[in-house]
């Protein structure tokens, strides 16, 4: 009889996601991914202007906020027909990839790193050595013994003054940790780092959308951010360049030390190469248009299954029926009224909750499918379909960093190892190199379009009588986001969020099959089920978003136990 465990809440993630494991003999047997909160933005939503929707809709969450407001005045916009102005196309693929450098670098470092980086094994690090192993990595500046050394210093505070802060109640000396002291103290010295330039994304966010979180600067036909080089209240030359520099330096620091970190991380811990890949169906859309109607990218979207790179067919547009056609929500063991499979635009949300029942209705969340199968989303599945289609940018990144890793590893490795836990992370900075160059050249391409005099930002809208149907959707820091709309007489009759933690964190569907957190932790190793550190792994390495998956809390449930984690 295999040993039942539950840790509720993952910590370290937005929203409250619980996971129950089966462990027999080291090893995780079945899981089920239960989300603890409803969201109730589709209800809210009903007999609204379609207009307004971006503004709630960004509200679902405090981090993915930019990608639900850029979703949602894409489906409105997809429904009517309309073309947005060259200008705001690329404004919004600038606040694309700003939110998401943000995004990506907060991930790995504040919200996963921890699993892998014992923060107090760093205190026996030999300084010199640190800044030895750093500099076979990069040139970043500040890997220096003297950097380290006084990292070093700030950790031994902490340790001796008992209170260790954001680095509080992880499981330090847990057996499944095995980075040297030298690896852990850059670590350390690298998380510091990432505090400033994550800062640095979003203040260039903030410059061409007003703030964030909840950026204002959007609008159904285009922006609002007025553009007039001569004028100091719009968006003009100087903000321009403030903006682009914040970019430069931002992008320095992933090339130099985040992708670096990462591709150690998964050299040190090859053994890992192995575990976390369940579903291996992938999901991707294309994203950073180049032109007006969405039909060329920067960015390629579609489909893999069961991991064939030679099955891949591409999502070629804003309008593609191929994605518009197959995506279907289940609700067989979620807790909502009802047991269909339905299309977004059939799709209600009645809560039903019933308490949680492994064998039945088990997760506020729904089962997302495409043609019938759970698909995995995220960074992982926009790197493996680039490198199917042979998108320039995705095969020069992925091939650079195989290279390094097989250095590292001392073993030969290819595309077949991203298919895992750590492969998740590397195509996570793989992605974050790649937005960073697609950043600096939708800046340019900004600045001479309006250096020709096109000064354009917004197409007005026009909503007829009758119905209209659209969605929209958008290649988002955790993977495929959509929004689906169905608008009668010029209100909101219908409407739907389709979000990537809910492709990946979504339970079984009718026919029993295990959604990619499920899926992905069943065969991984548990060396001590009072201490999950490799559930955490796995989870953490999708960058779950449980409430864009859900909304609102439900108090009342039984508990089988509870481990405390960081």
């Amino acid at each position: 009889m295999g040993t039942k465990i539950t840790v509720d809440p993952i910590t370290r993630i937005e929203g409250h996601l619980r996971i129950d494991a089966e462990v027999s003999d080291g090893q995780i047997k079945n899981a089920w991914s239960s989300g603890q909160m409803w969201r109730g933005i589709e209800n809210i939503l009903q007999g609204r202007d379609p207009r307004d929707a971006w503004l709630f809709t960004q509200r679902i969450c405090g981090v993915c906020t930019t990608v639900h407001a850029l979703a949602s005045v894409r489906c409105v916009e997809n429904a009517l027909g309309m073309e947005i102005p060259l200008n705001a196309q690329y404004i919004r693929n600038l606040i694309v990839s700003l939110h998401a450098l943000h995004d990506h670098i907060v991930h790995f470092y504040v919200l996963s790193a921890l699993d892998w980086v014992d923060v107090v094994s760093a205190l026996q690090a030999d300084s010199k050595k640190t800044a030895g192993l750093a500099s076979t990595l990069s040139e970043w500046p500040n890997n220096s013994p003297e950097r380290f050394k006084a990292v070093q210093a700030k950790v031994k505070a902490l340790v001796d003054s008992g209170q260790l802060g954001p680095f509080a109640n992880a499981y330090w000396g847990h057996a499944a940790m095995h980075l040297p002291p030298e690896a852990n103290l850059m670590a350390v010295s690298h998380y510091l780092e990432a505090l400033d330039y994550q800062r640095k994304a979003t203040q260039a966010l903030a410059i061409l959308s007003g703030k964030n979180p909840h950026i204002q600067n959007l609008s159904v036909g285009g922006v609002t951010a007025a553009i007039n080089p001569a004028n100091e209240a719009t968006l003009n030359m100087e903000r321009l360049y403030w903006v682009k520099q914040l970019v430069e330096e931002v992008s320095g620091f992933i090339k130099q030390v985040y992708l670096p970190d990462v591709i150690a991380v998964g050299a040190l811990y090859k053994d890992w190469l192995q575990y976390g890949a369940g579903v291996t169906n992938y999901l991707a859309v294309p994203d950073m248009p180049l032109d007006t109607k969405g039909e060329r990218f920067d960015l390629p979207g579609g489909v893999i299954f069961q991991g064939n790179l030679a099955s891949v067919k591409e999502i070629k547009s804003f309008k593609d029926t191929f994605f518009k056609d197959n995506v279907v929500e289940c609700i067989a063991h979620s807790w909502y009224k009802g047991d269909w499979t339905k299309h977004p635009f059939e799709e209600d949300t009645v809560p039903n909750y019933t308490d949680f029942n492994e064998n039945g209705k088990y997760t506020w969340l729904k089962a997302p499918r495409f043609q019938g199968y759970p698909m995995q989303v995220g960074p992982l599945a926009q790197v493996l379909v680039g490198y199917a289609v042979g998108h320039e940018l995705t095969k020069k990144y992925v091939d650079d960093a195989l290279s390094k890793v097989s250095s590292l590893a001392g073993a030969q490795v290819g595309p077949n190892v991203l298919h895992s836990t750590p492969g998740r992370h590397l195509a996570r900075a793989i992605r974050a190199a790649m937005l960073a160059d697609l950043a600096l050249k939708h800046w340019e391409l900004l600045v001479d379009n309006v250096g020709k005099g096109d000064l354009a930002i917004f197409n007005p809208p026009t909503f007829p009588k009758g119905e209209q149907r659209g969605f929209g959707f958008h290649e988002a820091p955790r993977g495929a986001l959509s929004h689906w709309i169905v608008i009668q007489d010029g209100r909101i009759k219908n409407y739907q969020c389709v979000v990537p933690s809910t492709w990946n964190a979504g339970p079984r569907d009718e026919k029993g099959i295990l959604g990619p957190y499920e899926a992905s932790l069943v065969g991984n190793p548990v060396a001590d089920p009072e201490k999950p550190l490799e559930v955490l792994r796995t989870i953490h390495s999708f960058d779950p978003c449980i409430a864009c998956a859900v909304h609102m809390l439900e108090p009342e449930r039984g508990e089988v136990s509870q481990v405390k984690v960081l």
